[in-house]
């Protein structure tokens, strides 16, 4: 008998039997919202080749790729994606952020979106950099309610097209990492995705700082990543939800969350099917769509949402289905995506 076990070596194993169902295309074509592509490469007519093939089988219509960049890179990543393969690729731009400080960098910055999407690009994805690392040039923190960055809001909004953008990160992440946090195994992988302390700002007032900055621009459409950006808290986001109307959302990476609680997640999806996005933030499998379709497809119970991995990347628990009806489906997989991107929603 063991009479001391270390946490990192406790691996149990559920004895518990359950149903499993592999869905191994999604009911309706889906259209993975929230993605990160590479830029071209000198071996990119492989990759996108290889790419569009797992997309064929994973019955995924198209990608939308937010590390779009800026400028001359952004023509290079259009050119490898969107035009190479049209209706396959729709890619979002990013801003510069370095400068905000100095005269004149709104307007530069402002007027580089408008040529970017002018070149094509379809929105704009603003990283959790932003309000994280990135600092004005006086060294001062940058937060996305900064007065001196507002214009881009702005902009988008003028342009019509969405902003993505994600704030903030697990709230355990920003919790201290003892025997409490949740994600104590996921950060002793990844020691640097831990926020706590430092020059680092609390969680709070990150999501503080993001719902701030939707409430003051009603004129844009503002998509938050990863379930409002507070996955673990529903009755918040649906309170967001309800209270601004030009405010959708996406579950990428995130339905480590929402599975270990199916009947509130399930009522949310329902309640808000027409200003949910789906996603996945994963390099495209077709493994990691088919957990996604199982997911929302079925009434699967205590599944692992890692395949083959004894301890889940993102916490110590399994999940549950929520088993989706087709009107909700289709919305949430391909509908609710092609109206923000502006594009037909014809049947394919």
């Amino acid at each position: 008998m063991v009479a001391e076990l270390l946490a990192r070596d406790m691996r149990p194993r559920a004895e518990v039997v359950t149903s499993s169902h592999c869905v191994e295309k999604p009911r309706f074509a889906a259209i993975d919202g929230h993605n990160h592509l590479p830029v071209p490469g000198n071996d990119h007519q492989r990759y996108r080749a290889d790419l569009l093939k797992t997309m064929d089988e994973a019955g995924v219509e198209m990608i939308v790729n937010l590390s779009g960049e800026f400028g001359d890179t952004l023509q290079t990543i259009l050119e490898g994606y969107d035009r190479a393969a049209p209706g396959r690729f729709a890619t979002f731009c990013n801003v510069d952020w370095s400068g905000v400080g100095e005269s004149g960098w709104e307007g530069r910055a402002c007027g580089q979106l408008r040529a970017d999407i002018a070149a094509g690009a379809r929105g704009l994805k603003v990283f959790k950099s932003l309000g994280l690392t990135f600092r004005d040039t006086d060294g001062r923190l940058l937060m996305p309610d900064d007065p001196r960055i507002q214009d881009v809001w702005a902009q988008a909004g003028a342009l019509g097209v969405p902003v993505l953008i994600h704030s903030g990160d697990p709230v355990a992440f920003f919790r201290p990492l003892d025997g409490a946090n949740e994600r104590w195994d996921e950060l002793q992988r990844h020691p640097d995705w831990h926020f706590y302390g430092g020059d680092y700002p609390p969680f709070e007032a990150l999501i503080e700082s993001l719902y701030h900055t939707i409430e003051s621009h009603p004129n844009t459409t503002f998509i938050t990543a990863h379930v409002g950006c507070y996955p673990e808290n529903l009755q918040f986001v649906s309170q967001m939800l309800d209270r601004y109307p030009n405010l959708n959302t996406d579950f990428s990476a995130r339905i480590a969350e929402l599975g270990r609680v199916p009947y509130s997640a399930r009522e949310w999806f329902l309640k808000y099917a027409d200003r949910i996005v789906f996603g996945t933030d994963v390099t495209p499998t077709v493994q990691a769509y088919r957990t996604y379709f199982r997911f929302l497809e079925t009434r699967d119970e205590y599944m692992e949402y890692s395949e083959g991995a004894p301890i889940p990347p993102q916490g110590r628990w399994h999940i549950y289905g929520v088993h989706l009806p087709d009107t909700v489906l289709e919305k949430v997989y391909r509908l609710n995506i092609r109206k923000l991107l502006g594009l037909s929603t014809r049947q394919v």
